[in-house]
């Protein structure tokens, strides 16, 4: 694919380094530097690219030539990744989304920015997604849904039809969502926790804990 476009990644950890293979491997962008916090950075380059203190990123990289993409996790229920993107976006970059080609996009609804959706998504029809959000491998996100923003799907999460999940919300992996359900704000869904009603904001949802068995797997009649 011909690289038309030059794009910064903000961050320097896991989900940086994954953007950049993704966005170099997927997209129309090259991806030319990274940036943090002149604080965090502890080496001037990494993946073969400069690292850039966020302090002078407008001087080195403006932005009338150079797009930026926020690659931060959810600690903190994603409020790090939400003002990074805030800060970003005031300092004049366009923000792009990634959307992998190897996912099932099918919602025509308007779509917000700096969103990473990667492969074996499925979104349906009539799916609303705002901005900042993080949606990793293998979620289905049934119609009618609304994505607010600033919020991460782990992998294997279903979202049913006609649900809502409000800003900064994290869904652990395998966890279901019930039809019609809303997630208020900075609510915490577990691993394989099963939500069928509305949730209050930030209460935190845990399934029942998986226990230790007596006997050897060599005892049973399996």
């Amino acid at each position: 694919m011909k690289k038309q476009k030059k794009l910064i990644i903000v961050g320097n950890t896991t989900n940086a380094r994954l953007a950049h293979w993704y966005f170099s491997h997927d997209s129309s962008y090259e991806v030319v530097a990274f940036s943090v916090h002149e604080a965090y950075i502890q080496t001037n380059v990494w993946q073969g690219l400069p690292v850039v203190p966020y302090e002078q990123l407008e001087q080195l990289y403006p932005p009338d030539h150079f797009d930026a993409f926020v690659a931060i996790g959810y600690k903190k229920m994603n409020q790090i990744r939400e003002q990074m993107y805030t800060q970003t976006k005031a300092k004049g970059y366009f923000l792009p989304n990634y959307i992998s080609s190897r996912c099932t996009f099918l919602t025509e609804a308007p779509i917000g920015d700096n969103n990473l959706i990667l492969e074996d998504n499925t979104v349906q029809p009539f799916v609303h997604i705002g901005n900042n959000n993080v949606l990793w491998s293998g979620n289905h996100i049934g119609h009618d849904t609304v994505l607010h923003h600033h919020i991460t799907l782990t992998s294997q999460v279903v979202v049913s039809g006609y649900c809502t999940i409000h800003n900064n919300c994290f869904l652990g992996v395998n966890a279901t969502i019930h039809n019609e359900v809303t997630l208020a704000k900075a609510t915490l869904v577990g691993a394989g926790a099963i939500i069928r009603k509305n949730t209050r904001k930030k209460e935190v949802y845990l399934p029942a804990k998986t226990i230790l068995w007596h006997k050897k797997s060599d005892e049973l009649d399996f």
